[in-house]
């Protein structure tokens, strides 16, 4: 910055973890073994010509070439180079099949260290990785599908060719479940698949939604006599043709603009059935766990990355005789938003940690309780940060912008805020009894307010269950929020503790800096090394 000119440029050139130091911290005590790559990826991902990287992926979206130059349909889909550079950058460092190629303790917490690392700076590139890693657990239980599969996952090595997997040195995964008839109801899904003497299905139908089509295969949710079953559906047929899906159009989102979403007809395709027929949506749920740890983690990331542009930048502008961030109303909105995004990261941690170590109570119940909640939180954070830096924030020319257009995608992929809510309830009926375990932990809280809404939501799940239901988004809440209050409570520091449970217990702790936040200098002096 030039003092003379007050203008403040973006913050880059700076290493991602090794200003982080919430996230450093965590992380030598959960994986001390990933500190020094990742303290290498975070200089990567944070260096200037990385940032350079994300723009051209974002500005030079993805365009879909339905047909070549004598007419054959090819339905290819062609990225800027960027976009490549970013998913090689991921898959380099392990992210994508780590968690599954061995058993080192803090693997989980390592892959969401770096997950969380890279979606501060692109989060298109997250969409392909973590479908591709939600789907090693549900084919890892078909071994004959798996077995030709497994050295193509794990694989470090970005292979972007157009090839059948065969010839392939990695490969990535999408999905293809939703149907504009049915939406996240996939009970309703009309596509069919019919049996063929091979033992294959031809699959026929539509996809509303078919996330990144240029995937080396994909899984779909189809009919059968049985009922909605799950299939995996390759590029190329096992005699090396392109398979019959052809694509629509590629979807012209809001956000995620980097990364393709198409809509796609399937005519006769073929296809492989993955899991018991009939049996589909209980095989995509499972996947679905670790689809929305994801979204989890993604969201943090991008209310990480508004915090530190809005911080910067307060920390350099003046206005008004003042250094912005100095200012008593400017300070309580940074540090609640410096909160929240503390809290979401300890709570991403959390979860991987529930993953690792196969607990119910984090995998099925809190995991859709902070989807909701986080995700929720990053939309509204990452406005609050633009609206911090007024105009240069709102301009495409910056970075701030994409991150709130980003946003919305991961309250909407892999259910919403109410599908969400009541597969909270739904867990709770299921387990009562690691729910009401899970109240009991937050219940022997030091702090009176956790203790408070701990036993409150325990006479909510206890209550009428007719009852219950409106309440879904409430009880979402009040799990996530008495977790991260006793998360911050063990892991952070007294001030930041004290402020997180001394402002999110008050009102409906929805509106950013509506309460003065205690110690909120030194909050912020944490915040970003």
């Amino acid at each position: 910055m030039s003092t003379s000119d007050n203008l403040v440029d973006e913050w880059v050139g700076h290493n991602l973890l090794g200003t982080d130091p919430a996230l450093l911290a965590a992380l030598r005590g959960a994986a001390p073994q990933a500190v020094e790559p990742l303290t290498r990826y975070g200089a990567e991902l944070g260096s200037a010509e990385t940032a350079q990287l994300a723009r051209d992926a974002n500005r030079h979206g993805p365009t879909l070439r339905q047909l070549d130059a004598r007419g054959r349909r090819v339905d290819l889909v062609d990225f800027h180079p960027a976009w490549h550079q970013l998913l090689a950058m991921y898959r380099r460092q392990g992210l994508v099949a780590d968690v599954f190629a061995t058993e080192t303790p803090g693997r989980w917490a390592a892959f969401a260290a770096g997950c969380y690392l890279h979606g501060q700076v692109e989060a298109g590139s997250l969409c392909p990785a973590t479908m591709t890693q939600a789907a090693i657990p549900v084919l890892h239980q078909q071994p004959e599908l798996f077995a030709p599969l497994r050295d193509k996952f794990f694989s470090r090595a970005h292979d972007p060719r157009e090839a059948p997997i065969s010839d392939k040195a990695s490969i990535w995964v999408g999905m293809g479940m939703t149907e504009k008839q049915g939406g996240s109801d996939l009970r309703r899904v009309t596509t069919t698949a019919v049996a063929q003497a091979d033992g294959s299905h031809a699959i026929t139908g539509h996809k509303w939604f078919f996330s990144a089509p240029s995937s080396d295969a994909h899984l779909v949710l189809a009919r059968t006599e049985a009922g909605p079953t799950c299939f995996w559906l390759p590029r190329y047929t096992p005699d090396g043709t392109r398979n019959a899906v052809q694509v629509m159009r590629l979807k012209d989102k809001l956000g995620n603009r980097s990364n393709a979403s198409s809509e796609v007809e399937f005519h006769g395709a073929w296809a492989q059935r993955l899991g018991d027929e009939g049996r589909g949506i209980p095989t995509l749920i499972e996947m679905a766990g670790y689809t929305r740890l994801n979204c989890v983690i993604g969201s943090a990331a991008l209310l990480r990355a508004g915090l530190v542009q809005a911080l910067h930048n307060a920390r350099e502008r003046f206005a008004f005789g003042r250094v912005l961030a100095e200012q008593p109303l400017m300070q309580s909105v940074l540090a609640d938003v410096a909160l929240e995004s503390e809290a979401a990261m300890r709570l991403m941690l959390r979860l991987a940690r529930g993953f690792e170590q196969g607990e119910p109570g984090w995998q099925r119940l809190m995991t859709p309780a902070a989807k909701l909640w986080v995700c929720k939180r990053a939309i509204e954070c990452t406005g609050e940060a633009m609206e911090l830096l007024g105009g240069n924030g709102y301009v495409e020319d910056g970075v701030l912008a994409r991150l709130y257009r980003e946003a919305p995608v991961n309250s909407i992929w892999e259910g919403s805020g109410n599908v969400m809510a009541l597969d909270v309830l739904r867990a709770v009926a299921r387990e009562p009894d690691v729910a009401l375990a899970l109240l009991d932990d937050f219940a022997a809280s030091a702090d009176a307010p956790v203790r408070a809404e701990a036993q409150h939501l325990r006479r909510l799940l206890t209550g009428d269950p007719a009852a219950l239901e409106p309440q879904a988004r409430r009880v979402a809440q009040g799990l996530v929020l008495c977790a991260q209050a006793v998360l911050m409570r063990e892991q952070s520091s007294t001030a930041a503790a004290d402020a997180f449970i001394a402002t999110r217990f008050v009102g409906d702790g929805r509106l950013i800096g509506t309460t003065a936040v205690p110690q909120a200098a030194q909050i912020l002096q944490a915040a970003l090394a």
